[in-house]
This record gives structure tokens, sequence and C-alpha cells, in this order.
């Protein structure tokens, strides 16, 4: 694979591990993250260089990746002299990884395009594991040729990179996603609940029925830990609210209809409201196992 210079702005618990990957792959990686000891501490673990802003970081790179919070983080070290943006030259590519809205990702996808640069939304999915293991879903946006350019650079930590359409078509694919995992997950804590009440073995259901149709990643992987209580790992409630509300506001704009959407996110917020905020999504048993 041919190495390139890039840049991987914003290094939570995805970013940090995706910018990981590129080092390893040779890649030469400069990163910016708003809290420059976590850039300090990626360094310490990875082979790179760390920037004082996201201009900064692109500033002569090929490819410039993101993932931060939310639309305003992304507009934040996107635009203004010290934005992407700004230092990314003519002919460069940039990726956002940020779970964001279909709006945003059009909005600076045409920004890029009056630049010269092509900006591709690109949000994941797989969570921490995923990032740290490389094996990433990655649903993108954009146009065909820079998807093609920038695409052996995601598989350093994508299973599945794949464009769903033109830009915001990522972000969308993502919404899709959420409003599945939303819908399932309660489906499964009121099947355990109900399993647990009617005095079965629900660890032997779930070696049952996982063979089945029932079989899901999250019965697989969340299970257990769900009929033990255990949430204080994996994709947090907070990042869950946040990605649902961009799924309500879309579905306000497209007229689809999402009642089980809107009920799951009120059920999300009754979990933050018993303190569970950081609690993994799999959490919504907890309603139902403790009135």
């Amino acid at each position: 694979m041919t190495t390139h210079k890039v840049a991987f702005v914003g290094l939570g618990v995805m970013g940090f591990p995706m910018a990981g990957h590129l080092a390893n792959a040779g890649h030469d990686v400069t990163v910016y993250n708003r809290t420059a000891s976590k850039a300090e501490a990626w360094k310490g673990k990875y082979k790179g260089n760390s920037a004082a802003t996201p201009a900064e970081a692109a500033r002569g790179c090929d490819i410039v990746f993101s993932c931060v919070g939310n639309d305003d983080d992304l507009r934040s070290v996107v635009y203004g002299d010290d934005g992407i943006l700004a230092g990314l030259g003519l002919g460069g590519i940039f990726v956002d990884h940020t779970t964001a809205s279909a709006e945003v990702a059009r909005e600076i996808h045409a920004a890029g395009k009056e630049k010269g640069i092509a900006c591709l939304d690109a949000p994941v999915s797989g969570g921490q594991a995923g990032a740290e293991n490389g094996v990433l879903t990655v649903m993108v946006g954009g146009d065909p040729e820079p998807f093609e350019k920038a695409k052996p650079v995601m598989d350093c930590y994508g299973r599945a990179v794949t464009l769903m359409g033109e830009a915001g078509a990522g972000q969308l694919t993502k919404m899709v996603n959420q409003i599945c995992i939303a819908g399932l997950l309660q489906a499964l804590s009121e099947g355990l609940n109900f399993g647990l009440k009617a005095g079965l073995n629900v660890p032997q259901v779930l070696d049952v029925i996982s063979k089945g149709a029932a079989q899901s990643w999250q019965m697989e992987n969340r299970g257990l830990t769900m009929i033990e209580g255990k949430f204080d790992f994996g994709f947090a409630v907070n990042w869950m609210r946040k990605d649902l509300g961009i799924c309500l506001e879309e579905a306000n704009r497209n007229g689809a209809r999402l009642p089980v959407t809107a009920l799951v996110d009120q059920f999300y917020a009754h979990v933050q409201e018993r303190g569970g905020g950081r609690w993994d999504t799999s959490s919504l048993i907890h309603l139902l196992m403790n009135k």
C-alpha cells in the first residue's frame, strides 16, 4: 500500500486507536486534539507528530481525518483560520468519521468543493472495540474518485468500507444503523426480563435462541452482561441519545415515521435520570429489572 502524509483530528476513544492504526501501517501521521495531553499520550504510544491547531495538522497532508463529538464540534475544527479547510491544500481529501447530521455533511462537502478539497462523510460502527481491533464498518458519502483514493487508507481500521452515495449518504446510513440498534436493544431487554420473570435459565435461553432467527450482535455480546446488570463499558447512553436526536430530526425533514425510536429515546432519558448516562446502551434492561 502507498503511504501518505495524513492528519487525524480528535483523539477520543475512537480516534485515538484509529490514528494509531494509520501510524502502524506506515503513514506519516500528525494528530490534533483539543486537550493537548491526549495528543502527547498518543505520541507516547505511536510514531507520529502533533500540531497546535487543526490547520497546522492538515498542512501538507494528502488526507485529513476527524472524529469529534457533534455538528458544532465538527464545525469548530473545519472552519476558520485554524480549521482543517484552511490548512488542507488544493486536491486534498477530508474524511470525517464523526456521527453527525447529513445536513452538516452536505454543508462541509460544498465548502470543501469551493476550495478544491474533496470531503467525505464517513461515520463508523463497531464501537471502541472495533476501533481498537481495526474492524470498523465505515459508511461513506461523497464522490467516487476521492473515495477510491481514501479507501485503502481507511482499510487500516475498517473491515468494511463502503461508498453509500452522494454527500450525506454516509450519515443517513449511520442513522439507519442506530434506529435498528435502538429497537433491537429494547426488544432484547424485554425478552431477557421476561425470561427472568418466567424462571428460565436465561444463559441457556441465550445459547439456544442465538442459534436461530433472533440472533444478533447485541445478543451475543451483551446478553449475559445485561442479565448480570453490568453496564460500565461500551457505547454510552449519552452518545446514543445524541445519535437518536439526529435520527428524529432527519425524520421530521424526510417524513419517515419513527414511533419506536422516539419511545426508546425517552427510555434512554430515564436511564440518564438514574445516573446512567455513561452506561452502555444495553442498560435499557435496567428500567425493567429495577422499577
